[in-house]
């Protein structure tokens, strides 16, 4: 199974994302991470990149512009995008919002924790996966 080598955050909170990279270079500092501010800007950066595409996509669901629902129902219709696991990670707890990311095709629905020690362990665990047989959606996080 190949590695991890890149990450995208998805996601509206500047807060979030910096504590997401902090705790991703922890857990891997051969990661590289991506980031974008909503799910245009993600959707706009991945089809100008088909040759540096992530290996994974956390997204969060709420953001302007374009939330995540929608985000991940583009990438998934794209067939140069659609091989890439997409974890939902947001603060939403909903089960309406988990049952609708595990039938619009979502790989994990991750509640964003609150510490910084568990964002570095739910990373830790996302990256461990072995990803060619998980692509589609898994019990929660």
């Amino acid at each position: 199974m190949k590695k991890i080598t890149a990450v995208l955050l998805v996601d509206d909170d500047e807060e979030d994302r910096n504590f997401f990279r902090e705790a991703l270079y922890e857990v891997d500092p051969t990661v590289q991470y991506l980031q974008a501010s909503d799910g245009q800007q993600a959707l706009n950066m991945l089809h100008t990149s088909y040759d540096m595409l992530p290996d994974l996509i956390f997204l969060d669901l709420n953001m302007p512009v374009m939330g995540g629902k929608q985000c991940l129902q583009e990438i998934l219709k794209s067939k140069y995008l659609r091989h890439i696991p997409i974890i939902i990670y947001t603060t939403s707890r909903q089960i309406m919002d988990i049952e609708e990311a595990k039938k619009l095709g979502a790989a994990f629905f991750i509640t964003k924790p609150v510490y910084f020690e568990d964002i570095r362990r739910v990373i830790s665990e996302v990256l461990e996966i072995k990803w060619k047989d998980r692509l589609r959606f898994s019990k929660p996080l």
